[in-house]
């Protein structure tokens, strides 16, 4: 079989055959950037399609998943303990925390729920632009997932959702392609960020309302336990999510950077 084939030799080391690879590069990241923007476009339009409400409350139950499990691993990384978690129905969730802590300390595990969807969100941008670390991704995601189960999750309906989407993404990053694996990742990548902004108003509640009853929201806890207003710890707390965001957005970026070497430029030999 004869090619052209661009190649390029170091003393003590075997031949790196770089325009193969500029190639493989080239196609990875403008394959990555298309599928962000795909996942983009049908996150935009969803809630005008059908069959947008039916898809769309899954995605709103998975932000509170990420909210949820953001207080309890925060409250893990401070020295707590994440008791358990339930989630319903109706798209809120409440965590229980247990443990003695500093103020601090508590009012970053209120914290660890507001950005909770941020960092998910952001690692997920940086997971999906490459096909296998966003396959791998989903695989661990799911087995994480059906854990947190076992671990934590304490109603049935809670259950059911965290078992049936964790099945769901290590089925989808097991059986599927990497193409589809792709696409999978970078959906929820777009729809956690969307959810950072889609319930900001959260942010600036002083009590939240969930299916377990009225409580002081997070943004509240943290006020009681440090100083200053609910509020200006809704926009401490948003600005810290935004910020996450930005940089997960510029991991997927710079993973998927196209090369600007030109393969055309590089010696070749038949």
């Amino acid at each position: 079989m004869t090619g052209h084939l661009g190649f390029q030799l170091e003393i003590g080391q075997p031949p790196i055959l770089v325009r193969d690879q500029v190639y493989l590069q080239q196609a990875g990241g403008t394959r990555a950037r298309a599928v962000l923007v795909a996942a983009s476009a049908v996150s935009v339009l969803l809630p005008f399609l059908p069959f947008g409400g039916i898809v769309g409350y899954p995605l709103l139950l998975l932000s509170t998943l990420a909210h949820e499990m953001g207080h309890g691993l925060a409250a893990l990384l401070v020295g707590l303990d994440f008791d358990s978690f339930r989630l319903y129905a109706d798209g809120s969730g409440v965590a229980m925390i247990g443990g003695q802590a500093g103020r601090l300390s508590r009012a970053a595990t209120a914290a660890g729920g507001l950005t909770g969807p941020a960092v998910a969100g952001a690692l997920m941008f940086w997971l999906s632009s490459r096909p296998r670390l966003a396959q791998r991704a989903l695989m661990i995601s799911g087995v994480l997932m059906v854990i947190a189960c076992v671990l934590v999750v304490r109603n049935v309906f809670g259950l059911v959702f965290v078992g049936a989407v964790g099945g769901s993404l290590f089925f989808v990053g097991f059986r599927f392609g990497v193409g589809i694996a792709q696409f999978t990742a970078a959906l929820l990548a777009v729809q956690m960020a969307l959810s950072v902004f889609s319930r900001a108003d959260y942010l600036f509640t002083r009590t939240a309302m969930t299916s377990a009853g009225a409580m002081p929201s997070d943004v509240a806890q943290i006020a009681e336990l440090l100083f200053l207003p609910y509020w200006f710890w809704g926009f401490v707390c948003g600005a810290i999510s935004v910020g996450v965001l930005v940089l997960g957005l510029s991991a997927f970026w710079k993973n998927s950077k196209v090369p600007s070497q030109d393969p055309g430029s590089l010696n070749s030999v038949i």
